[in-house]
């Protein structure tokens, strides 16, 4: 037998990387990880944070699809399991306002109660509690379903909160009579609120994480030219050699193929 037979190749070797998964069929197989926690033998447990910390990123990156409009995340250094915020409202009683968040995600996640949201800042609504800041999303998912439910709904409730009031078994029943009986000064009170919250914007956040959400004072020879260059998009030169396209033989105008006379 000829000593090169044994090179020659039978069939394609090539191996394909699998794609990296959609953020649904990400979800599916966070969900499977969390249910093995059960059903798997004895001492697979110690694998329970790293199960949960996928979940987690399949939520966010789930969350990153949904592009929840004026609502901004970052997960936490320290820990999965505390995400930091910012709410932008543009319109409405909270116009202008800019209100930092946290959102407090359950050690059970995804199984167990609804995930928590505590604005960092004091905010006058209906909604959220005058002492502790916590707003009350809870009402909108009054049974969590892992399934269902997602860190993104959350988000999209918190910020509806802030367009459409709900005055209904209030956290802040001052702030609900207002709305209901005196709207006129419960709009200055939240006018206030927008004001006290746009000059406390650029207060330390009060947790030291590296992730934390700060604003910094504007600086024109920092922010300048990224302001301008958001302002003036930068417009793609045309190539200077012929077009990638091809040739059109069409007269502008007709329909007709090779209607265009040829040049010299």
């Amino acid at each position: 037998m000829d000593a090169g037979s044994a090179f020659v190749r039978r069939g394609s070797m090539r191996k394909l990387l699998p794609s990296v998964p959609d953020p649904e069929q990400q979800l599916a197989m966070s969900s499977q990880l969390i249910d093995s926690r059960t059903s798997s033998p004895k001492g697979a447990h110690c694998y329970g944070p790293f199960f949960l910390e996928y979940a987690l990123l399949a939520e966010y990156n789930l969350l990153q699809k949904q592009r929840v409009p004026g609502v901004y995340v970052m997960p936490a250094a320290k820990t999965p399991l505390v995400w930091f915020g910012v709410l932008f409202i543009r319109q409405g009683y909270y116009q202008e306002g800019v209100f930092r968040f946290s959102v407090i995600i359950p050690e059970l996640f995804p199984d167990g109660d609804c995930p928590r949201v505590v604005m960092e800042q004091p905010v006058f609504h209906p909604l959220v509690h005058p002492e502790t800041g916590e707003v009350d999303v809870r009402r909108g998912f009054q049974k969590w379903k892992r399934n269902s439910h997602h860190i993104w709904h959350v988000l999209l409730y918190l910020r509806k909160a802030f367009y459409k009031i709900e005055t209904v078994q209030p956290s802040n029943p001052e702030a609900a009579v207002l709305y209901e009986k005196a709207r006129d000064m419960f709009a200055q009170r939240a006018t206030d609120c927008v004001r006290r919250s746009r000059e406390r914007l650029t207060e330390p956040p009060p947790s030291d994480d590296p992730h934390s959400i700060v604003f910094s004072q504007y600086k024109p020879e920092v922010h300048g030219p990224v302001r301008q260059a958001m302002l003036n998009p930068k417009r793609e030169e045309a190539p200077s050699g012929p077009s990638s396209a091809g040739y059109s033989w069409v007269q502008p105008g007709s329909l007709d193929i090779f209607s265009k006379p040829e040049s010299l």
